[in-house]
């Protein structure tokens, strides 16, 4: 076979439909960015950190369910890597990581750069192993896109550069095709008659439902039908389950609003669809059911006593026969008064006359950016109070995707997260709600936005405060401290990058701006001046419940708007009879 190792190794991924590398050059990746360059097929995305590269990946593989790749260089390269990999393993995402080493016959003899990837990749990994010779590189370069193409997360490929430039064998495993999993886990039949059985034995039923359930939405929606239950979900179903929900009583947890923690707290039987919600203080420990294809998800949160070991759909689809139809609602019309009263006296807190204030609410801010946004965008958003806003007022519908760290938890994803995105489709509308500590972090990206051309949204809400820190300091009873900063113009910063920018302090202008902003065929930064203090201190709120983390007290102080969401609330109440 010609050419070298790096050569077949990009003309393998490009054989496997990989039409792009992030990452940034350096001495030990030279042979494999060099490949790139040869081929017709891959492109070099040059980002400014390689944490972003893998951000970047994992972000481009979620929205296409396809393989993605990041790169980086020996040492330092894979340090910076290692926070965005992290990140694409916890959500799932197929990617491969090349992540270059020392020569190979100075390994072990702290060499200038020298780390141990084979180790430091391995939590954060389902695959992870070192080039040897390029013979042995072949075989394992299968091995690792078949891992993570199968579901078992990121996959490492180390590479020491001496043996990138080594050359290539032909070697009959690269031959393979490639699957991915496409596989569903049918449910026991004594854990299926068990679970109808508590639902037939239960006057009142409720439903939290994760990412797990995705493709099995009309299933839920039959049972809680069926059986006149209250729909809440997690973070990671929003988009699966909240849009045109007729059982809809919002979010539990940290970024919890509505009815749902109720619905929970009063149900003589609850049950997690597909969901690995981590928070436990906030979930019932009698009578619980949990149905998830990841066995090992089962039980690890709260005390649960009918396990149901499946996919969401087949499981569901099994147990609809086996339940008796409820004839009564009382239950479920309650909790969904509950979720409307506690929408609407959100609503009233935080929206009523917001145009005349300053600084601007972000609230409304994220208000005002769901409806101007795309049927079909792509939102990315940092970790943070930039979560609330999303968890809040991003309106999903079957066509939008949300995309953020919601198990890694990291800051500074957005922007990263919006460059794989919409390297995947230019033609799409994507969207980074960016908190200014995010943005901050990783500000270099904007010049990787800027310079390859992506028509990214950077919407930056900009409180000059880290407002998520801020609020566990206050709910935990400490006076706040080293969260707030003085202020920077985000907006300048990207028009000294050669960016189109604006910075938005009028709230009166914001609807005219942030419209102008979305309607501009190329890349833009909106800079928003929003108010450090929101949710910090809302109405009601006690000092008892300031000085301790209780749940109660998080519940309160976390109790902000909700946008659209109390429309379908309150046309949801559209056949409940009146109290």
């Amino acid at each position: 076979m010609s050419g070298n190792f790096a050569r077949q190794l990009v003309d393998t991924l490009a054989a496997q439909g990989v039409r792009r590398i992030f990452g940034l050059v350096g001495d030990s990746l030279n042979p494999v960015v060099d490949a790139v360059r040869q081929s017709d097929d891959i492109e070099w995305i040059h980002v400014h950190n390689e944490e972003s590269a893998a951000f970047a990946a994992g972000a481009e593989s979620l929205v296409t369910g396809d393989l993605a790749v990041c790169a980086a260089s020996c040492g330092p390269g894979n340090t910076h890597l290692i926070q965005g990999l992290y990140d694409a393993h916890r959500n799932g995402a197929k990617v491969l990581a090349i992540a270059s080493h020392i020569p190979s016959q100075m390994i072990g003899s702290s060499f200038f750069q020298e780390t141990h990837p084979e180790q430091i990749f391995q939590e954060c990994s389902g695959y992870c192993e070192m080039v040897n010779s390029a013979e042995q590189g072949a075989k394992i370069l299968h091995n690792a896109i078949q891992s993570t193409m199968a579901g078992n997360g990121v996959s490492v490929l180390v590479m020491p550069g001496d043996l990138a430039s080594e050359d290539a064998a032909d070697m009959p495993t690269l031959k393979s095709t490639v699957t991915a999993a496409r596989g569903v886990v049918k449910p026991e039949k004594s854990q299926v008659d068990d679970l109808a059985r508590a639902i037939n034995d239960a006057e009142s039923v409720t439903f939290m439902v994760g990412a797990g359930a995705a493709g099995a939405r009309d299933e839920v929606l039959e049972l809680a039908a069926r059986i006149k239950a209250p729909v809440g979900h997690a973070l990671g179903g929003k988009e699966i389950i909240e849009y045109d929900n007729p059982f809809d009583v919002g979010m539990s947890g940290l970024l919890g609003y509505g009815g749902l923690q109720k619905a929970m707290d009063d149900a003589d039987l609850f049950i997690m669809i597909g969901t690995d919600f981590p928070y436990s203080d906030f979930l019932p420990t009698a009578n619980v059911a949990q149905i998830d294809a990841d066995a090992s998800h089962i039980g690890r949160r709260t005390t649960v006593t009918h396990p149901v070991h499946g996919d969401v759909g087949e499981t569901i689809r099994a147990v609809l026969p086996l339940v008796t139809e409820k004839t009564d609602s009382s239950f479920l019309d309650k909790m969904l008064r509950h979720h409307e009263r506690e929408l609407t006296k959100v609503v009233e807190a935080y929206t009523h006359g917001v145009e005349d204030r300053t600084p601007i609410h972000p609230e409304f801010a994220a208000r005002v950016l769901d409806e101007l946004a795309a049927d079909d965008a792509v939102f990315t958003v940092d970790t943070g109070m930039c979560n609330v806003w999303a968890a809040r007022y991003v309106t999903p519908n079957g066509r939008r995707r949300v995309l953020g760290s919601w198990r890694h938890g990291t800051m500074a994803n957005a922007l990263p997260h919006a460059i794989g995105a919409q390297a995947a489709d230019p033609t799409r509308q994507v969207i980074s709600m960016s908190g200014d500590g995010g943005l901050a972090m990783l500000l270099g990206e904007l010049l990787t936005v800027r310079r390859s051309g992506l028509p990214v949204k950077t919407i930056v809400f900009n409180n000059s405060s880290l407002g998520m820190v801020k609020l566990e300091m206050l709910v935990e009873g400490m006076p706040d401290y080293g969260t707030d900063h003085d202020d920077v113009d985000y907006a300048a910063v990207a028009a000294a990058m050669g960016m189109r920018s604006v910075r938005i302090t009028d709230p009166k202008r914001l609807r005219e701006q942030l419209a102008d902003a979305l309607a501009y065929d190329g890349p833009v930064l909106v800079d928003v001046v929003t108010d450090p203090d929101a949710l910090s201190m809302p109405p009601e709120i006690s000092l008892e419940q300031v000085a301790g983390f209780a749940k109660a007290s998080v519940r309160t102080v976390l109790d902000g708007g909700v946008g659209k969401m109390i429309d379908m609330a309150r046309a949801n109440l559209r056949n409940v009879p009146r109290p």
